[in-house]
């Protein structure tokens, strides 16, 4: 299986702490949505021998362009490559977007997943991350998803910020759970250079970020999603069950995926290429039949970093038995000698000749993968 990944370079404006690859002018949509056909024709042996299990319409802001769009697309995706009769197609929406109308014509089209851009239910917070929504959108936008009868929903929310009060996070959280949104994702804000997050906190305009703030609201998150039976199944995401997203799980079981437009990025299991970051020179390569990516051959090293960093972000475990019988002699010392300290730091359970992250250790996935990495 492998998955396809359309991004949709475009947004209404700019959120303040974004760093994804976008522009907030239409002028040029036609011509990237062609640049992005186009694309699909040229790729369209990079997975083959792949059945595709799922088309993921990510950006940018798929839900502010003409649903044709989105149909073309779709229709040349499904007479191009080998689709799975079950695949999942997710499209990501902004509440301002969301009409009953559009809903239905999303449906009609075969996307059967939507990902919409909560972020918060606060009107002042929504003022601080600079979104186009307000919070009457946001619940106007989720009682049109139930009227719709779209039954595979994820909202995401952000925490971590410094006006967001635990009881704030609880609302937000709660909100969610009783118009049982299937699926959760829950990113903690981070300071990305060149965004206007990091202007204001430079020049004294924002507070600066707490990462103990962070860690609570992280935590409560924990204890309210799974008390009300959601599966915490990677570290940003939650999920009923049958729920989860396929087409991350993709990324996390390092599946092959094909990514589409300006900033994409694909494997293949031997290497990585991510498409330039730029629509007019994304178009003017696709154009003119020129290379329009850059390819990184992945080393054995590159492949089992990879594998950490995954493994412990899934909380699917550290098999030592994977890595005895794939790194060399002295790989594999290094590594048991690392996983051992943070075993009994506290940071592991060991269960069947696998490591599990303890409750403790989840609050330092990252920082444990990088300690585990060879070098």
């Amino acid at each position: 299986m492998a998955g396809i990944y359309i991004h949709i370079p475009f947004c209404s404006q700019a959120c303040h702490y974004c760093d994804f690859h976008f522009s907030t002018s239409l002028k040029n949509l036609r011509t990237v949505i062609s640049c992005i056909k186009k694309e699909l024709t040229i790729q369209k042996n990079y997975l083959e021998g792949q059945t595709i299990n799922t088309v993921y319409f990510g950006g940018g802001t798929p839900s502010i362009i003409p649903v044709d769009y989105i149909v073309d697309i779709l229709k040349l995706i499904k007479s191009n490559y080998n689709i799975d009769k079950e695949f999942e197609c997710t499209i990501e929406v902004n509440p301002e977007d969301v009409s009953l109308n559009k809903l239905r014509e999303w449906q009609t089209c075969g996307v059967n997943r939507l990902s919409i851009g909560i972020q918060s239910f606060f009107d002042e917070d929504l003022k601080f991350m600079n979104r186009a929504h307000n919070s009457k959108q946001a619940l106007d936008a989720l009682d049109l998803i139930r009227e719709s009868n779209i039954k595979n929903v994820n909202a995401d929310l952000i925490y971590g910020y410094p006006q967001l009060s635990i009881e704030g996070w609880t609302r937000n959280l709660q909100t969610l759970i009783e118009y049982k949104i299937q699926h959760i994702s829950c990113y903690c804000l981070t300071v990305e250079k060149k965004t206007a997050l990091f202007n204001f906190i430079k020049n004294n305009k924002c507070k600066p970020l707490d990462p103990d703030q962070g860690v609570k609201h992280f935590l409560k998150a924990r204890e309210i999603l799974i008390d009300s039976g959601y599966i915490h199944y990677e570290f940003s995401n939650f999920a009923f069950k049958n729920y989860q997203s396929q087409h991350n799980k993709n990324y996390w079981n390092k599946t092959y995926y094909l990514g589409i437009g300006p900033s994409a990025h694909s494997y293949n299991g031997k290497s990585r290429q991510w498409n330039v970051k730029n629509n007019s020179i994304y178009c003017e390569k696709i154009k003119t039949n020129q290379v329009f990516y850059e390819k990184e051959i992945l080393t054995k090293k590159n492949i089992m970093n990879e594998h950490i960093l995954t493994s412990v972000r899934t909380f699917s475990g550290l098999d030592l038995q994977f890595f005895s019988d794939n790194m060399t002699y002295e790989e594999y010392k290094q590594f048991i000698n690392e996983s051992s300290k943070l075993e009994r730091a506290g940071f592991f359970t060991r269960k069947e000749n696998i490591l599990h992250l303890t409750k403790k250790g989840i609050l330092f996935a990252d920082s444990i993968s990088s300690q585990l990495f060879l070098i």
